[in-house]
């Protein structure tokens, strides 16, 4: 039975969804928000496993980095591997390691064991996240129906991340185990209940079986080297022999890759789908959004936590507003981006990114007045995620075959995680020059570093907001859910 046989299941093109539809729908919401909560909630945690692990500040930031290198380095063969292998495979295969990857860092007596576990779920997310997004864009066909699915799944994500903040603070409270532990018995439930709801057969159709081993080692390794690089720029040094090797590494197996994928019978990627500009339009957007988010909420955590002296519970509840508007505005993202079209909302939702960082330039004291302060900037940041976040979604998919929904979304997903990884490690860099510039401790550091930062992130939305809009038009989604002739077609 082909993929495109299986996704035509019952009230998929209506309005009304029957309920193994909404069980499909809920499964892969749910699968995504653990992986988005486990990314905030240890994040959370990372002063409280340091002290008890005893890791120093360059051996704990690998909890992290961790995640980061097994996620963004196999993104894509993760996506093309659901395409080849079966999603639903795939995503079952992938969900069980990534509950185990959580009960043996929950036990690990160990800072080597929790950035090994780390690193599995990390790598375990790269295969289910694109697996259980194509699933969804394969089970609704494109317009309304799809939009509204899409408009559910971002929104989770979303509320996953802002809520992982607070679980992760009320968790490590009990103790820091728990929030590694926790995620372990809801993901096999959520396994449970993947195999009772996602229909069995989803196999390749492709009408091959031959994997592209060359592509899949080149493309790997460049995204683990780029992102390995990138990573510990911050403290190496950007021009570090070690550094600019990593970048040169990198991009010469990039290099192969390309060769190795024209001269491929089965590529990994095919590489005409970069001819297709709603995918296209869509990545960029996403590196500019994720990027410049995250590197917004690294240096407003620092801010709060080492110079306004805020504890981490804190923390989390005062970043949660910028989340709490996505699940009300994804409800109706389907009516929205159906009004609007996918383009208008995406540049409206960088520009929102612009205005809130420029709201929080008001902060350059010790003194942190949070209603006046550093609320307005949550709830405009909420605003932005609310009308960008679910139109990336749909365009990142919009005019893309069913065969190659998996690669259209590890490179989607990539590109968010390439975005952040550079403007984390630009804000990092800008920070640390300036403690070291001008004395007096971090928190004088991070003070006199506020203003060009934010410059900086501003600088990057602003361009978004600008640029993009135009080359998004060309593939913009329209009122109706059809896509616009694309180009090599």
């Amino acid at each position: 039975m082909s993929s495109s046989e299986l996704t035509n299941v019952p009230d998929a093109h209506g309005e009304k969804w029957d309920l193994r539809l909404r069980a499909t729908v809920a499964v892969l919401c749910g699968a995504l928000f653990l992986d988005a909560m486990d990314v905030s909630s240890v994040n959370v945690a990372l002063p409280t496993i340091g002290a008890h692990l005893r890791m120093s500040a360059s051996s704990l930031q690998w909890v992290v980095s961790g995640y980061v290198l097994g996620y963004g380095g196999f993104l894509l063969l993760g996506g093309r591997a659901s395409d080849l292998l079966g999603r639903r495979r795939v995503f079952l295969a992938a969900l069980a390691v990534f509950g185990l990857a959580s009960a043996l860092g929950g036990v690990a007596n160990d800072g080597t064991l929790v950035v090994a576990a780390r690193l599995i779920k990390g790598v375990a997310a790269a295969f289910t996240i694109p697996a259980g997004l194509s699933i969804l864009t394969t089970t609704f066909p494109e317009g309304a129906a799809r939009n509204k699915a899409l408009g559910a799944y971002a929104a989770t994500g979303a509320a996953g991340f802002s809520l992982g903040l607070v679980i992760g603070g009320l968790l490590s409270e009990l103790g820091w185990r728990y929030v590694f532990l926790v995620p372990a018995p809801f993901t096999a439930v959520l396994l449970l209940a993947a195999t009772r709801v996602l229909r069995a057969g989803d196999e390749p159709s492709l009408g091959h079986r031959h994997y592209d081993l060359r592509g899949a080692l080149t493309v790997t390794g460049s995204m683990i080297v780029l992102v390995y690089s990138v990573v510990q720029a911050p403290t190496r040094g950007w021009l570090d022999g070690r550094t600019v090797g990593g970048l040169v590494l990198s991009a010469a197996l990039l290099g192969a890759f390309v060769v190795a994928e024209r001269r491929s019978p089965h590529p990994l990627v095919r590489l005409g789908i970069l001819r297709i500009r709603t995918l296209v339009s869509a990545d960029v957007a996403a590196m500019l959004y994720f990027g410049s988010y995250l590197g917004f909420q690294f240096l407003a955590t620092l801010y709060v936590q080492n110079v306004a002296g805020w504890s981490p519970i804190d923390t989390a509840l005062a970043f949660l507003p910028s989340g709490m508007l996505l699940p009300i505005m994804g409800a109706q993202a389907g009516r929205i981006i159906g009004r609007f079209g996918t383009a208008p909302l995406i540049g409206a939702g960088l520009t929102a990114f612009a205005i809130g960082y420029a709201l929080f330039l008001r902060e350059d004291s010790r003194h942190l007045t949070y209603v006046s302060m550093l609320l307005p900037s949550m709830l405009v940041l909420g605003l932005g995620w609310g009308l960008g976040f679910p139109a990336l979604n749909v365009q990142a998919t919009a005019g893309v075959a069913n065969a190659e929904q998996g690669l259209a979304a590890g490179l989607f997903n990539t590109s968010f995680q390439i975005g952040g990884a550079v403007l984390v490690a630009i804000v990092s860099a800008v920070i640390s020059s300036h403690t070291t510039a001008v004395g007096g401790g971090e928190a004088q550091g991070i003070l006199a570093a506020m203003r060009p930062t934010l410059a900086i992130l501003i600088a990057v939305a602003v361009t978004g907001a600008v640029l993009l809009p135009a080359v998004l038009r060309l593939g913009s989604v329209r009122r109706t859910g059809e896509v616009p002739q694309l180009a090599g077609e």
